[in-house]
């Protein structure tokens, strides 16, 4: 990929100096190892703009402040650190709103700064002012208004800590302009003190000790993965931990990939539409050992069928998680990785779970996923299948919400770790386009496929231009069944087929609007031309458009629907 940006020297200068606001967040961010932002300039952050025109540094310009906040996540999912992003005031700042609360929820690492109004004007309803101290609160980690100049270095490096730290998330700073073009003294070099912010990284050696017990007498144990487990980068340590006490593990969405896809004590997906086997382990459990999961309702279920013979450990770095929705009986507050190394040290022994185990593999040969082929149709679930083989599983899948998203976690088999980028808890349509672009500026030489609906991809398609403009390699592939897939199909099911505003019998010319962009465009409508198309898709060295035109009415299954238990999948078919 190449860019026409020249990248900023990384520096970690400590010496005090005398500058402007706006010369600090520069040089705070070479400080923390910032490598590339995104963002999109205004009138109250032109200060800042003008910094990053002297300096050079690594800056994409989204097409809209939507792309800039998503591309962000998508970079913090991939690459672990926190993802930046800097818009102006008013319209500039609100447009990142649902980025920011998809980050909150999914548990990713931001810093966004916002401009905003001179403190002269805060609160007069100046031109662009908008209160984003109140509008984030409930939906940021923290946040802060600079008011002056000399607590700016002090609020950038308590920012970083507190996104990075304990269990990940978004925080905003709004910068006033007249605070951005004062000057005052930078020192960066004092430690961060955040008397309110301690999190527990190390747990308690009586509670995993609990912990080593209760795997010792049990007899259907299982593990939960969550995405805790990606954060605290304790793949290999669930690895090592789950081959040593033979304990069957259960992904949830955003936990695919910390465990791999291909292993044999792997049941797959747990919740609304994960396997059979998966949510039947859970519901038949006597033990369920969750690690960074949070237990969502789309998880669960109705709560009363939820694992109700089990009993709960929960690993979590957020204690505000434990007991919120389940019962827990032993409690386990850390990082996960450190829980499981701890874990790992304890001379703990497996229970007699020899004929568990064996059930296990035997309903994962009986009760696979599952679809029917017909003909020349393409069946969206194939299509998945397809860009698996073809990318030897290899690749960065990113995805927006619903069918096409489900289809993605049921039938692309993560085998590593940050290798799936979605928007679960908010379920937000624009996401996986932008959080493409981040993903491969975050994994350059990874290929990194959108997998995206035609409906979703409708919503930040303005972002092509960045790809046509540094030509990253960004594949998009439109599963294009002309409708709001997930909306559709619960009309179809729940609301006696009135199909309300969600069929799409017009659409854009995608391949065209591709080629507006001077992107590749290619569009495939019959099975026999998919493999073809998606081997010359992936040879293409820039960016490419893909249109799959997938069969129109096919509905996600599995499925436990609004108010069933885990043991009431619908959908379920044997081998």
């Amino acid at each position: 990929m190449s860019t026409n940006v020249k990248k900023k020297e990384q520096q970690t200068n400590s010496e005090p100096k005398q500058m402007s606001g706006s010369s600090m967040l520069i040089e705070a961010l070479a400080n923390e190892g910032v490598d590339v932002i995104f963002g999109y300039p205004g009138g109250a952050i032109l200060p800042t703009y003008d910094e990053i025109y002297k300096t050079g540094i690594h800056h994409v310009l989204a097409r809209h402040e939507q792309g800039a906040i998503h591309a962000a996540e998508g970079y913090a999912r991939v690459s672990g650190k926190p993802g930046v992003c800097i818009v102006t005031s008013g319209p500039g700042a609100t447009n990142v709103v649902t980025g920011i609360a998809d980050a909150m929820i999914d548990s990713l690492p931001l810093v966004v700064i916002t401009g905003q109004v001179a403190t002269t004007v805060i609160g007069t309803d100046a031109f662009q002012e908008a209160d984003m101290i109140g509008i984030t609160m409930p939906i940021t980690k923290h946040n802060y208004q600079v008011r002056s100049v000399e607590e700016f270095p002090r609020i950038i490096k308590e920012a970083f800590h507190i996104a990075t730290t304990g269990r990940p998330g978004p925080v905003l700073i709004d910068l006033p302009k007249d605070v951005s073009l004062a000057s005052g003294m930078f020192d960066y070099s004092k430690e961060v003190n955040v008397p309110g912010y301690q999190p527990t990284v190390v747990p308690n050696r009586l509670q995993i000790r609990k912990v080593v017990d209760a795997v010792s007498e049990a007899k259907r144990p299982i593990i939960l993965a969550g995405a805790g487990v990606l954060h605290g980068k304790a793949s290999e340590e669930l690895f090592e931990y789950v081959e040593k006490m033979k304990i069957p593990v259960v992904n949830t969405l955003l936990g695919l990939g910390g465990f791999p896809g291909n292993h044999e004590l792997f049941l797959g997906m747990g919740g609304m539409h994960g396997t059979y086997t998966a949510n039947m382990a859970i519901y038949e459990s006597d033990l369920l050992i969750s690690i960074g999961a949070r237990f969502d309702d789309r998880l669960t279920g109705n709560l009363a069928h939820f694992a109700p013979n089990a009993r709960v450990v929960h690993i979590d770095i957020d204690p505000a998680e434990i007991g919120k929705n389940i019962k827990t009986e032993i409690p386990v507050v850390g990082d996960a990785k450190q829980a499981l190394k701890m874990l790992l040290e304890e001379d703990g022994t497996p229970g007699n779970t020899e004929e568990w185990r064996s059930v296990q593999q035997e309903r994962k040969a009986e009760y696979p996923l599952w679809y029917q082929k017909d003909g020349e149709v393409i069946k969206p679930q194939h299509l998945i299948e397809m860009i698996y083989e073809a990318t030897n599983g290899e690749a960065i899948v990113t995805t927006d919400v619903g069918q096409h998203q489900m289809w993605s976690a049921q039938f692309f088999t993560f085998k590593k770790p940050n290798r799936w980028v979605t928007s679960g808890g908010l379920g937000t349509m624009g996401f996986g386009f932008p959080a493409a672009i981040g993903a491969q500026f975050a994994e350059p030489k990874t290929p990194v496929i959108a997998v995206i609906g035609d409906a979703g991809f409708q919503m930040t398609a303005q972002e092509m231009s960045i790809l046509q403009e540094l030509n990253l390699p960004v594949k998009i592939v439109i599963v294009n069944n002309a409708s709001l897939g997930m909306v559709r199909q619960w009309q179809q099911l729940f609301h006696g087929e009135r199909y309300s505003n969600s069929l799409f019998p017009i659409q854009p010319n995608f391949v065209k609007l591709a080629e507006a962009y001077d992107i590749k465009g290619m569009r495939v409508d019959e099975l026999s031309n998919l493999k073809g198309a998606l081997e010359e898709m992936l040879q293409h060295p820039g960016p490419v458009l893909l249109e799959v035109r997938v069969a129109k009415e096919e509905n996600v299954y599995p499925m436990i629907a609004p108010g069933k238990g885990q043991h009431q999948m619908e959908g379920v078919k044997p081998q």
